[in-house]
């Protein structure tokens, strides 16, 4: 890229990414990208100069005013150049609280959020491969700002990183019947999902002048971005969009709140909203718009909002598990995980049972029938690793065991990991492999973790990044000097440990998926109204 592209000496008069900047004498040296949007001013990567980074360009109009709970529209083109070099506001959130492992200061939010971020060493037409990162955060919190996503490292290895933005919590995910009778198709809900694929068409219109190839892009998430991985696979909205998916615990093949009746995930979508606007004391949706975002989002949180991945008949057409169990999702290849602590830092071992009676109890009121079953297989003499293993499979392992398992129907590969290598600090604290601490090695940026890492920490990150980026590639992971990854199937129950070393294995805890199988398909039983 750095032949292409034309360095130059610019205004940074300390406005922010979105600005338009006229070209002014100054000693700040930006990089010339033009792209089919417009021209962008980019920077250079202190630790590798031959990375570009651009950052904060809209692939969206703002969703604000009347564009609040409505599908993206595409962002305009603009004439001359446009400063890319610090990333746009964070979409409209509540900060995780002071006190929780994930906390981290926050940034400046806004509803107008819907701009991404772009990592590449490559020439304008080079036909790198692309890697799509959907951050996670519950689908209330995150951004792709944040440090440990900074894609430097990946794109030194060949690829082209792009992050993104899309709306969250009631922004995102907020159903009315009001808003499905102004809608074409009858939908509404998943905005932040139909956020995502806006910004996937928009790889596919400009990433070629970044060296990206739009016919090969990989998507690859983590927790609730890994959700969105998983539901974006499912989508018919998505076809010719990406080619491989890496999901990194998470997957919404449980039961899901649908739009319009009764689920065992809970009420209709529509009458969350309908119950929600009554608490808000608004008389429509137009009411609705007309709150400031601040206020509307605090008072949300503040009743208990919260959905997400409705299934709408459109974005998201039937349950998922359907969807994949009928072949009916993108045929690419896939590769997912999930890590050995995941509960640790999600509240899992808060408020454990203290006695075996009291165990049995807990199981009971959440397995009823099933609850021998599972007591089988998370026994009583150990509660505290029974509680965080039984929540992990349910949670995470079970989903990407049967995501991986279920890719079968549609003649694609699947390759399956298990993470547990205890990153810095981890051990002392007793969280383990916990949830989001493989993000770190999969990007290669072991120095954004809370603990300073190892040289084992730098190795294992340079591996698994390896790992990743040769799966964007190839549609096959492999690391130089590593074990083979097999690819999962029935017959074949292979998978990857990554641990202080890797190993090729197989058989994963085969009792555990057979308890939650039994347990899935209960819930999967209609509802009556």
């Amino acid at each position: 890229m750095r032949k292409t592209l034309k360095t130059l000496l610019v205004a940074a008069v300390g406005l922010w990414a979105g600005a338009l900047v006229a070209q002014q004498p100054t000693q700040t040296a930006l990089i010339r990208l033009d792209t089919p949007q417009g021209a962008l001013l980019g920077t250079a990567s202190e630790r590798h100069p031959q990375v570009s980074i651009f950052k904060g360009i809209p692939y969206a109009m703002p969703p604000v005013g009347q564009a609040r709970w409505q599908a993206p529209k595409p962002a305009p083109t603009w004439q001359g150049e446009r400063l890319a070099d610090t990333f746009g506001p964070d979409c409209l959130q509540q900060p995780y609280p002071e006190g929780s492992f994930f906390y981290r200061p926050a940034r400046v939010s806004s509803e107008d959020c819907l701009y991404l971020n772009v990592w590449s060493a490559a020439e304008p037409g080079a036909d790198r491969p692309v890697m799509v990162w959907i951050h996670g955060g519950a689908l209330t919190r995150g951004s792709g700002a944040i440090d440990t996503y900074d894609g430097t490292n990946l794109a030194a290895k060949d690829v082209v990183v792009v992050t993104i933005n899309y709306r969250l919590g009631v922004f995102g995910f907020f159903a009315h019947p009001e808003l499905v009778s102004e809608s074409p198709e009858f939908s509404a809900g998943n905005y932040g999902i139909l956020d995502q694929i806006e910004a996937l068409r928009w790889v596919q219109q400009n990433i070629a002048a970044f060296g990206g190839d739009p016919d090969n892009v990989t998507i690859f998430g983590e927790s609730a971005g890994a959700w969105s991985v998983n539901l974006l696979t499912a989508s018919p909205l998505t076809e010719g969009l990406f080619h491989k998916v890496i999901a990194q615990s998470g997957a919404r093949l449980d039961t899901r709140v649908a739009l319009d009746r009764q689920t065992s995930a809970g009420p209709p979508a529509i009458n969350s909203g309908v119950e929600l606007a009554t608490q808000l004391g608004a008389a429509s949706v137009a009411d609705l718009r007309n709150m400031p975002g601040r206020e509307l989002l605090d008072r949300a949180m503040a009743a208990g909002f919260r959905t997400d991945g409705i299934v709408d008949g459109w974005v998201i057409p039937a349950q998922p598990y359907e969807i994949f169990s009928e072949g009916r999702q993108r045929a690419v290849p896939v590769m997912v995980g999930f890590n050995s602590d995941e509960g640790t830092t999600l509240g899992a071992a808060a408020n454990l049972p203290s006695t075996a009676e009291a165990y049995r109890a807990r199981l009971q009121a959440q397995f009823g029938d099933f609850a021998d079953l599972v007591l089988d297989v998370y026994p009583e003499d150990n509660i505290r690793e029974s509680v965080l293993a039984s929540f992990r499979d349910a949670t995470f392992g079970w989903n990407m065991v049967t995501w991986a398992n279920l890719t079968r129907h549609v003649g694609q590969p699947a390759y399956l990991y298990y993470f547990t290598h205890q990153p810095p600090g981890a051990a002392e604290s007793n969280l383990g492999a916990y949830h989001a601490s493989e993000i770190a090695y999969a990007f290669n940026n072991v120095q954004t973790l809370p603990s300073r890492g190892t040289a084992l920490d730098y190795r294992l990150a340079d591996i698994m990044s390896d790992y990743w980026v040769n799966f964007a590639h190839h549609g096959q992971p492999s690391a130089p000097g590593q074990a083979e990854w097999l690819p999962y199937s029935n017959a074949e129950r292979n998978y990857l440990l990554i641990g202080t070393e890797v190993s090729a294995e197989t058989d994963l805890m085969p009792d555990n998926w057979a308890v939650f199988d039994r347990v899935m398909d209960r819930r999967r039983q209609p509802v009556s109204d």
